[in-house]
């Protein structure tokens, strides 16, 4: 799967969160389907969240946080995307993998 074209596909059609706040506070509201981390993106956050989300998706990938954020076309580095809303993206298709 291409990341970054999927990550593309679901911000034009769908709804996408950037950062570990918002990814915090999705999965208590309970909106989070899947949340993808950066490589580099705190062991001590992916952990706590599994621990206390494990019902969420969790994908780790294997580029580091300001590669994420170029894929999503942001001007700043992305730690954590939070997938809400895939729209046409196959994003929900992604296993866990921490």
């Amino acid at each position: 799967m291409d990341i970054s074209k999927q990550l593309k596909q679901a911000m034009a059609t769908g709804n996408l969160l950037f950062g570990q706040r918002q990814a915090s506070d999705a999965c208590k509201n309970g909106d989070a389907k899947v949340i993808i981390f950066a490589a580099n993106c705190p062991a001590e956050f992916t952990d706590e969240l599994r621990a206390h989300h494990p019902e969420v998706v969790m994908h780790r990938l294997g580029i580091v946080n300001r590669e994420l954020g170029i894929a999503c076309g942001k001007p700043f580095s992305v730690s954590t995307v939070t997938v809400t809303d895939a729209g046409n993206s196959d994003l929900l298709t992604l296993d866990s993998n921490l």
